[in-house]
């Protein structure tokens, strides 16, 4: 006998991507349609559970905020993206459930396994649990948020995550293609060229980071022995 999933009446950590999910295999690629799904669902679970998924989504969103995936998110677009792209890409990845989040986070060049949609914006995703508050309530659920408790979501949320090395810092040319060879290679027109303003000291130190860190990653040479003595 199979098991039956009992309806979704609390939302946790767990939950969420259940929601995530339900909501994605009822509306596919149609974010309108997504929106409004969960708009309800959240409705008819009452307030606290709006500002539950209010909060759970920012903190992912939050702990999704990497240059990798920065990077990542501007070859797929094809031609860079912007600091307000890159929130609403945020919510897209979210949207495309938990296994293709945890696995971005893991290696963002996994993205090229997934089909890019709705320019990879999710906007109004980031909004859904405060509309539902808001409806159910008068008020705004971003008012509403405990931030000593947030800051404990965003703590035991993080445990779950494995990040790429080196995810921490943007890239640019031949090092952005040796981090994330499949995805470039996924997306020919993407143009080669990053958006990051090297006019910015902060910038160009991460760059160099970046560099840095991917040379000590990088395979060592082995020396050939000569007449029995290492070289």
């Amino acid at each position: 006998m199979k098991n039956v999933k009992e309806p979704i009446t609390e939302i946790n950590k767990e939950s969420f991507w259940d929601l995530i999910h339900e909501a994605k295999n009822a509306c596919g690629q149609d974010m309108d349609a997504m929106l409004a799904y969960l708009k309800d669902r959240l409705v008819s679970m009452g307030p606290a559970q709006a500002q539950n998924f209010h909060d759970i989504i920012h903190a992912y969103e939050d702990l999704a905020d990497k240059y990798g995936l920065w990077d990542a998110a501007g070859i797929m677009k094809e031609y860079g993206c912007s600091d307000d792209g890159f929130i609403d890409f945020r919510a897209w990845l979210i949207a495309q459930g938990r296994e293709v989040y945890f696995a971005a986070l893991a290696d963002p060049d996994n993205l090229a396994d997934v089909v890019p949609y709705g320019d990879c914006r999710f906007e109004q995703l980031s909004y859904v649990g405060d509309y539902a508050y808001e409806q159910l309530t008068g008020k705004s659920a971003y008012d509403q948020t405990d931030w000593s408790a947030y800051e404990a979501l965003l703590m035991k949320l993080e445990q779950d995550i494995v990040y790429k090395g080196g995810i921490e810092f943007p890239r640019e040319g031949a090092d952005l293609k040796k981090y994330l060879p499949r995805l470039c290679a996924k997306h020919p027109d993407w143009d080669g060229q990053t958006r990051w303003n090297l006019q910015l000291k902060e910038i160009r130190d991460l760059v160099r980071a970046g560099k840095a860190y991917d040379q000590r990653q990088a395979p060592k040479k082995k020396h050939r022995s000569h007449g029995g003595e290492a070289r």
